[in-house]
Parts: C-alpha cells; structure tokens; sequence
C-alpha cells in the first residue's frame, strides 16, 4: 500500500474515532498555551492542566509572569518535571514577549522558536492550536504511532515531521494533530499495545515493525 493510500485510510479511521478533537492543555489565549505545552515538556497533560490554574491567577500575561521571582514560578510549577530550568525560562520568556513583542505572543514560527524554553515542537503547536496556522507538530508519541502506521521511517522527529505533511492535505493538519494525540492515548499506547486490537496497528504495523518494538520492550525490561 502507497504512503498516500495508507493515510487516506488512517485519516477516515481518525476521523470516525475521533471527530471532534480538542486542545488537551487548558487555556484561554497564545499566551496561557504556550506557557502550557512549555511545562508539558517531560510532564503529562494532566499534571500541567492541575499546576497551571494557580499560575495564571497569579500571572495569566507576559507583563505579570515577568514580575514574578523565578522561586515562585518554581513553587506553582514544582511538581512538573524540570521545575527549576522551567521556571527560569517562562520568566525569560515573558519578558523577551514584553521587550521584543509587546507584550504579545507572535504569529510568526522563527519569532516564537526564538523565546527561551521554546523549541520548534511548542512554537508548531502554538502556530496550529492558537492562531490556525496549518502546522503538524511531532512530539515523541505521535513520531511513535507514524512509525508503528508505516508513514515514516522513524529516523528522526525531524524526518516524521517532513513525512507526514507530505502524507496529509495541507487543510487537515491542525485536526490530524490533535486525532493523533487523542486515539494513541485510547488505542495506541506506549506501553501493553497490542497491534491486533488496535483499529489502525491491526492492518497498518508490519511484521517487521512488529518483532522490532517486541525486542526494544524485551531489552527495556
């Protein structure tokens, strides 16, 4: 089956599957999602989702997340991985926004991919989630599942990446983005996968690709 046939496939699967998927960061403009996928680094969804209530009653704009001591950033951000490197880069980062942008989070991907503690996976979701600006954003779980659905080679983020925006229309992206993220937490996990159940593993996961997660889960034991 060609690359493209097999996403055509995928895509309908998603899409029957997941419909109507959302943004599993909370929060409520540009700004509060990129301090969001910032903390999601290493950290789960969930535990950003609980630790960043207090931190935008405290500092919900650049102008205010400035003025905060790095300590107490670290205090509402403690229990996400690399609190204290964290931290430092959401102050430096609200006051870069503040100086270089007023105060405003820019619509443009090198400006963003420019802030601290922002690489080109935070600012590509920023870009797709907060402004709509067609992007497909890979992090370690969705580079995963399009290597386990034969749509890249798994060489690389950066190759995933490039592969499926050769893969899907230019329109579906921002959606395919997040359907990826939300059927691989229901149906495709990293760890106890079973590619029989799975609607898309079943049929798309070769042999191959099969026997060689089975020995990386034998040496990881």
């Amino acid at each position: 089956m060609r690359r493209h046939e097999r996403a055509e496939r995928i895509q309908v699967i998603l899409d029957e599957r997941v419909p109507d998927p959302a943004v599993p960061l909370d929060h409520r403009d540009p700004f509060t999602l990129l301090v969001a996928v910032v903390l999601s680094a290493q950290c789960t969804d969930v535990r950003v989702n609980q630790v960043t209530p207090a931190l935008f009653a405290a500092a919900a704009t650049p102008a205010r997340l400035r003025e905060l001591p790095v300590a107490e950033i670290q205090h509402h951000i403690r229990s996400c991985g690399l609190a204290p490197q964290k931290a430092r880069a959401l102050r430096a980062l609200a006051a870069q926004l503040v100086d270089a942008h007023g105060g405003e989070v820019p619509c443009d991907l090198p400006a963003l991919e420019a802030l601290p503690g922002v690489g080109h996976k935070t600012a590509s979701v920023v870009m797709a989630q907060a402004f709509g600006v067609p992007s497909f954003p890979v992090d370690t779980h969705i580079h995963r599942l399009a290597w386990r659905w034969g749509l890249s080679s798994g060489q690389s983020v950066a190759r995933t990446e490039h592969d499926l925006v050769r893969a899907f229309p230019r329109e579906h992206w921002n959606k395919l983005h997040l359907q990826f993220i939300w059927f691989g937490r229901s149906h495709c996990p990293a760890i106890g996968h079973d590619p029989e159940r799975c609607p898309i593993c079943s049929w798309a996961m070769s042999r191959a690709r099969r026997r060689a997660e089975a020995r990386r889960r034998a040496r990881n034991r």
